[in-house]
């Protein structure tokens, strides 16, 4: 099906944090709760391995709505992401 018929489009969520280790440490349970806990379709998501950032993937509408998603982020709003990117990922 093209991609432009098809309503549910796979988003891919890449992250780094800001350079705050004791902020980052006392927001992570809340924001690994927000992203287990917000059902979204083809969640699957995990920090890099040396923590300085992380991948997250999910199923929106479109690129609008995926964007509302990652704004609730815990660490987008306490301010803990030095830079972000938002891409739709076509999976072939």
């Amino acid at each position: 099906m093209d991609n432009a018929q098809n309503k549910d489009r796979r988003f891919i969520y890449f992250y780094f944090n800001r350079n705050e280790p004791e902020k980052i440490r006392h927001v992570v349970p809340t924001h690994v709760q927000y992203w287990q806990t917000a059902n979204l379709k083809g969640y699957m998501g995990g920090p890099f391995g040396d923590r300085t950032g992380g991948l997250i993937t999910f199923v929106a509408s479109g690129l609008e709505e995926a964007k509302a998603i990652i704004l609730q982020d815990p660490f987008i709003l306490e301010d803990l992401i030095a830079e972000k990117s938002i891409k739709e990922w076509i999976v072939e």
